[in-house]
């Protein structure tokens, strides 16, 4: 499923939080006149990754049962409903789910994180 399937998505160029509101992951959920969105914005060394906040097994949010949803090594999100477990910088399910999270397209400029039009380009590592 992509994410602009959901009916809720938000246009491209939608704010989804201040640069400095995202440490290494925030939870949020963004308004527009389309509805509410769930987000999982996370920050590593490769940048800004963004997925709709659903696991694809049930379409909980991750942090459903708690707000652990990153694992202890740093490179996995975790479902808290279920244990389902997706690779941090694709979204890819490692465990525990039949498909991985949506990506979102997201872009950093000026202080701001937003919408963007088409998903960034990914590292070697990642392909």
């Amino acid at each position: 499923m992509s994410w602009r399937d959901y009916s809720t998505a938000p246009p491209s160029g939608t704010v989804v939080c201040a640069s400095n509101a995202v440490g290494t992951i925030r939870t949020i959920v963004i308004d527009s006149p389309r509805g509410r969105f769930p987000m999982i914005v996370v920050r590593t060394s490769s940048g800004i990754r963004a997925y709709v906040n659903a696991c694809p097994h049930q379409y909980l949010p991750l942090d459903y049962r708690g707000d652990q949803v990153v694992s202890a090594c740093g490179g996995k999100l975790l479902c808290t409903a279920h244990g389902a477990s997706f690779d941090i910088l694709s979204g890819s399910v490692l465990s525990g789910a039949e498909c991985g999270l949506d990506p979102v397209p997201v872009v950093e400029c000026d202080d701001e994180i937003r919408i963007g039009t088409e998903m960034p380009d990914r590292t070697e590592d990642e392909r």
